[in-house]
């Protein structure tokens, strides 16, 4: 991650960094933020190396607060005086083709999504690895790391896709399709990981219903589940 927008990144530096990748077998993908005052700071993954030139991809799951202002609430924010807390909504979800395999990035919490994130394992040219880059410095050491991992491995398991996690404090590691960890590094502690990842293709029957059905059936069983629940309930006696 490079803690500044595309444009405030010299040429010569961009080119120094994007030089070792410039084989199409190599990539590197980077955290930083696109765009302009005027349309919108995108929360962006830049992808480089490759057949087809310079990636890009803008985080179109946004958050409350730390990402985009609900309605009633800019007095708060201003207040408080939060950095680019209200960002514009990235458009592409294409994945990033790399050595025979096609990408699919996820920026912090979008791995929570899984109807948002379906669209790119059904379908033509699906996705074969999902690649998770969270800053998770700001929930503290202990609160969030494990939690967040388990997000990733339950779409692993949904969607038969590895998951590539890159983060700042922890958990950097590696899940299988199976939703195994199979490698991560320590958290809080600098390091490189090192790890073998196979991509994976074809639907599972549950990627194949969300991408149908959306989880609106899911949301009407459990209303029904209540609704039957608050049926059978015995008035007090005294």
């Amino acid at each position: 991650v490079i803690p500044f927008t595309r444009a405030e990144i010299a040429p010569v530096v961009w080119a120094r960094l994007a030089h070792p990748f410039e084989a199409n077998e190599r990539g590197l993908l980077i955290g930083l933020f696109t765009g302009n005052a005027q349309d919108g700071y995108v929360n962006s993954v830049v992808g480089v190396g490759g057949a087809r030139g310079e990636y890009l991809y803008g985080k179109r799951h946004l958050l409350p607060f730390g990402e985009f202002v609900p309605p009633g609430f800019r007095w708060f924010v201003d207040m408080l005086q939060i950095p680019l807390g209200d960002q514009a909504r990235g458009t592409s979800g294409a994945p990033f083709e790399i050595g025979g395999q096609r990408v699919r990035p996820l920026i912090c919490y979008e791995d929570l999504f899984g109807e948002d994130i379906v669209a790119s394992v059904v379908g033509p040219a699906p996705a074969t690895i999902f690649a998770n880059v969270s800053n998770l410095a700001w929930f503290g050491q202990w609160l969030v790391q494990d939690q967040h991992l388990q997000f990733s491995q339950m779409r692993a398991l949904e969607f038969e896709r590895p998951v590539v996690r890159s983060t700042n404090t922890g958990a950097t590691a590696v899940v299988d399709h199976h939703g195994r960890v199979t490698a991560r590094l320590a958290q809080g502690v600098a390091g490189t990981l090192d790890a073998r990842v196979e991509g994976r293709v074809g639907a599972t029957p549950y990627a194949r219903w969300l991408a149908a059905f959306g989880l609106w059936p899911l949301v009407l069983l459990a209303a029904l589940a209540l609704l039957l629940g608050s049926g059978r309930r015995r008035p007090l006696v005294n």
